[in-house]
C-alpha cells in the first residue's frame, strides 16, 4: 500500500478527540459571498459462526461501524459488496476483541434518481425501495455478512431524527433560504462548480453531462465551517485514511468551501422541510443521519438525543473513496452545527475494475455479486477480495486468478494440510489425540512461530490492512506444511516405537495449527473456519464463544476425538469454470449447461507416500 497504515485502529481511537472543544466555540458570524440572485428494518440472520448477541456485552467497549447507506436506484453491485465485506471481516475482528460491536448497513430510498428508476421499471417508489432494499439483504446473507443494524431512509424512525437534526442547524443559524442557479449532476443529485467539470460539462464521476437549473432552495453554510474543519483535520490527521484521501481532502477544503443546497424544489420523493412542504430535504442532508437513526430501537422514543446516547459517535465510516467529500467535508460541519461529536474515523477505499478495465453496463464486464456467490461461495469471494485488494486502493478481479488464488490457499495450503493430518490420526490413533498441545510443542520451533504470525495478523487488523492480515494467517499454514513435509510423520509412524510417538506429537503440532488459523481466518472466511472447528472436535456453540485470546497456543487437550476428514473448502475446477461460460454464451435452444461449475476432488484420508 502507497500509504500503509503504521498504527494500530486501536491506538488511533483512544487518541484525545479535538472535536468536542471545537464544538463549544462560538459559531461564526460571517458568511462568505456566493453567487444567487435572491418500512421497519429486520434482523439479519445470524449464521452459527456468529458472536452473541450485544445484550452480552452491557459493560464492554463500544465500537460502531458503518457502510454507506447503498442507494436503491439499481440492485446491489461488486463494488456494495466489496464495501460490506471489508466492514464485516472488522466487525467479526472487533467481536473477537470482547467489543460491543454496532455494525451499521442499510439503504438510501429518497431522491430524484429513485423516482425516476422506479417509473422506468413501472412501479411506484414505496415498491421500489421495497424491491431494492430486500436485494440487498438478501446479498448480506448470501455473502455471510452477519450485521447489527439495517437502517431505510424510508423508516418513520429515521425522518423522526432527521426532522428533529435540520430543526437544531435551523435554530443554530446555519440554514438559510436563497435562489441558485448552477449545473446539476442528476446522478450526484448535486450542483458541480464549472471548474470540476470535464469538456461538454460533463460530471467527472458519471461522464454525463450536468444539466442547468434554478431553484428557491434552502442552503447549509458550510463556508462557516472553513476553519474549525481546517483545525480537525490538523490536530487529528487520522480522521481521514488512507492519508492520501487525507490530501484529498485538505485540497478541497483549502480550495475554500461553498454553501450547499439542502433541499429540492422539484423533487417529490424525499423527506418534507419542516414548515415548508413544497420542498423535501436533499438526499444527503437525509441519507448521512442514517447512521444515528440506525442506533435507535423501534419501541423506544424517536428522538436525536436518545440515538446518540445508544452508540454515537461511529469509531469508522468505511466508505468508497467516491462519497468521500460528503463524508468528511459535509458531515462533519452537518455534525458540528447540531453540537454533536464528530466520528472517530472516515476510511475511503477504492474502486473494482475487472480484468484491468473499469466496469461498466456498456462495455457488458459487470461484475454481478449474486452470481459470483452462487458459483463460488461466500467464502471464497469474501477471501479473494480481501486477500487480493491492498485496502484503500484500487484492486482488480479477474475469474482465473480468483480461481487460483482461492484453490492454492483455502484449498491446498489450509484445506489439504487439515485432510492430510486427520487422516494419518485416523489411521494411526483412532482419530484421538495422544497429548496435550502444549506438551506436545515444547521444544519446538514452530509454536514460536506461530505465536508471531498471529500477533502480526492481529497488528494488521488492528491497522486495518487486511490483506496483510491474510497473508500473515496463510503463513501460519505454509509453516505448518514445511513442518508436515520436514518431519514426515508417515515415515515415523512406519518406524515404530519411539517414533511413533513423536508422529502422534507431529499431527497434535499441525492441529493445533489448524485450530489457530481457524480463529484468525475467521473474520474472513467465518464458513471455512466453523468446518475447521467442527472437525477438530469442538461445537458449534463453542465456535461461536470464542475470542481472540483463542489464537494462543494450548487448546487442543489429550484425549480429544477429531471428526471424519472430509474437504472443508470445494476446489474450484478451471475447465469446469471455462465450460460453464462457453455454455452461456450458446443459443438458448442449444444443448444444456452441464453439471457443475465447481467439483469436489476428493483428497486422500492420508498422506500420499513416495
Amino acid at each position: 500500500m502507497a500509504a500503509r497504515l503504521n498504527t494500530s485502529l486501536q491506538n488511533t481511537l483512544s487518541l484525545l478527540n479535538p472535536f468536542n472543544t471545537l464544538l463549544t466555540k462560538k459559531p461564526f458570524s460571517s458568511r462568505n459571498s456566493f453567487r444567487f440572485s435572491k418500512k421497519l428494518p429486520s434482523s439479519p440472520r445470524r449464521a452459527l459462526y456468529c458472536t452473541s448477541s450485544l445484550e452480552s456485552h452491557d459493560n464492554a467497549e463500544t465500537f460502531v461501524l458503518t457502510t454507506p447507506l447503498y442507494y436503491v436506484n439499481a440492485p446491489p453491485h461488486m463494488g456494495s459488496a466489496y464495501t460490506t465485506i471489508a466492514a464485516d471481516s472488522i466487525a467479526r475482528f472487533q467481536r473477537l476483541l470482547g467489543k460491543k460491536v454496532i455494525f451499521i448497513t442499510g439503504t438510501d430510498e429518497h431522491g430524484e434518481k429513485i423516482a425516476t428508476s422506479a417509473a422506468a421499471n413501472g412501479r411506484n417508489p414505496s415498491e421500489h425501495c421495497d424491491l431494492i432494499s430486500q436485494s440487498y439483504r438478501t446479498l448480506w446473507k448470501e455473502l455471510d455478512i452477519a450485521y447489527d443494524k439495517f437502517v431505510r431512509t424510508t423508516d418513520p424512525k429515521h425522518e423522526a431524527i432527521v426532522k428533529e437534526f435540520y430543526d437544531r442547524v435551523f435554530a443554530n443559524g446555519d440554514i438559510y433560504r436563497a435562489d441558485y442557479e448552477g449545473l446539476y449532476c442528476v446522478n450526484c443529485e448535486e450542483y458541480k462548480d464549472e471548474k470540476e467539470l470535464l469538456e461538454n460539462n460533463c460530471c467527472p464521476v458519471h461522464q454525463m453531462p450536468c444539466v442547468a437549473r434554478k431553484e428557491d432552495n434552502y442552503f447549509f453554510a458550510l463556508s462557516k465551517y472553513q476553519k474549525p474543519l481546517e483545525e480537525v483535520l490538523s490536530q487529528n490527521p487520522r480522521f481521514v485514511q488512507p492519508a492520501y484521501r487525507l490530501n484529498e481532502v485538505q485540497t478541497w477544503i483549502k480550495s475554500g468551501l461553498r454553501d450547499f443546497s439542502i433541499s429540492r424544489a422539484l423533487v417529490d420523493w424525499g423527506i418534507p422541510v419542516p414548515n415548508d412542504d413544497k420542498q423535501t430535504i436533499y438526499v444527503w442532508f437525509d441519507a448521512l443521519l442514517g447512521y444515528i437513526s440506525a442506533l435507535t430501537e423501534d419501541n423506544e422514543q424517536q428522538n436525536l438525543d436518545t440515538a446518540v446516547s445508544l452508540g454515537w459517535p461511529a469509531s469508522l465510516h468505511l466508505i468508497g473513496k467516491d462519497i468521500l467529500r460528503f463524508h468528511a467535508v459535509y458531515w462533519p460541519a452537518m455534525l458540528m452545527s447540531a453540537r454533536l461529536n464528530l466520528p472517530k474515523m472516515v476510511f475511503g477505499h477504492g474502486f473494482l475494475t475487472k480484468d484491468g478495465m473499469k466496469m461498466g453496463k456498456s462495455l457488458g464486464n459487470t461484475l454481478e455479486p449474486f452470481e459470483l456467490v452462487q458459483k463460488f461461495g461466500p467464502d471464497a469471494v469474501r477471501y479473494f477480495f480481501i486477500r487480493e485488494v491492498e485496502f484503500g486502493n484500487d484492486g482488480d478481479y479477474s475469474e482465473d486468478r480468483f480461481i487460483k488464488i482461492v484453490n492454492a490457499h483455502l484449498a491446498n495450503t489450509i484445506g489439504n494440510l487439515l485432510n492430510r493430518t486427520l487422516g494419518l490420526l485416523k489411521k494411526n490413533c483412532e482419530s484421538t489425540l495422544v497429548v496435550d498441545s502444549t506438551v506436545a510443542a515444547e521444544g519446538v520451533p514452530l509454536k514460536d512461530t506461530v505465536e508471531k504470525l498471529v500477533e502480526k495478523a492481529r497488528t494488521n487488523y488492528e491497522s486495518l490492512s487486511l490483506s496483510t492480515a491474510c497473508e500473515a494467517v496463510l503463513e501460519i499454514g505454509n509453516a505448518g506444511n514445511a513442518y508436515m513435509d520436514q518431519r514426515a510423520p508417515w515415515m515415523l509412524f512406519k518406524q515404530g516405537g519411539v517414533s511413533t510417538e513423536a508422529a502422534a506429537k507431529d499431527l497434535v503440532i499441525i492441529l493445533e495449527v489448524m485450530r489457530i488459523i481457524a480463529v484468525a481466518l475467521s473474520p474472513i472466511a467465518p464458513c471455512l473456519s466453523l468446518k475447521i472447528y467442527s472437525q477438530l472436535g469442538f461445537s458449534n456453540d463453542q465456535f461461536n464463544s470464542i475470542t481472540w485470546d483463542d489464537t494462543k497456543w494450548g487448546e487442543l487437550k489429550e484425549g480429544q476425538v477429531m471428526a471424519q476428514a472430509s474437504p472443508v473448502f470445494v476446489r474450484i475446477e478451471l475447465e469446469a469454470a471455462e465450460k460453464d461460460e462457453e455454455e452461456k454464451k450458446k443459443p438458448k435452444d442449444s444443448k444444456k449447461k452441464g453439471k457443475a461449475k465447481v467439483k469436489v476432488e476428493q483428497q486422500p484420508q492420508t498422506v500420499t507416500e513416495a
